[in-house]
């Protein structure tokens, strides 16, 4: 790998968690809504089921796919290619709503388009390593099921 794109996937990381952290320190992290709450458990939820979809050990904290990765098509990873990554929004954008301020949500708008980001990236390394990512893309969303 080159020491270019290895730093490019640190960056990318190095944002996505300073956006988390800044959004957990400057408000609530349980809204007392329920309906915010019940998307919030959601995001939870899917990214928990991405996870043990993926095994723990076979993803990567950075978008970088591991010598032994292999391609995922099952459970959310049937229709979506990002799960984890709609899985951090959806679980982060209740907290926004709830506890709204400017600030709060250009640290949202930063994370949504560091994720954006990320996943192209990843797309890009995923379809030179992994054989069928191109099939896998056809039928597949990037995001959002039946809008990205």
């Amino acid at each position: 790998m080159k020491k270019s794109s290895y730093l490019k996937s640190i960056v990318l990381v190095v944002i996505q968690f300073a956006c988390l952290g800044l959004i957990a320190l400057s408000g609530p992290l349980i809204p007392s809504n329920v309906i915010l709450l019940v998307v919030e458990l959601l995001g939870i939820g899917l990214g928990i089921w991405a996870v043990l979809t993926m095994r723990i050990g076979n993803f990567n904290i950075i978008p970088d796919p591991l010598n032994h990765s292999q391609l995922v098509t099952s459970g959310p990873y049937n229709l979506i290619r990002h799960p984890m990554y709609l899985a951090v929004l959806l679980t982060t954008l209740p907290l926004i709503i709830y506890s709204f301020d400017p600030f709060r949500l250009t640290i949202w708008m930063i994370l949504l388009f560091d994720l954006l980001v990320k996943l192209n990236y990843e797309e890009r390394l995923l379809a030179e390593k992994l054989v069928g990512y191109d099939r896998y893309i056809q039928r597949s969303y990037r995001l959002v099921p039946y809008v990205y």
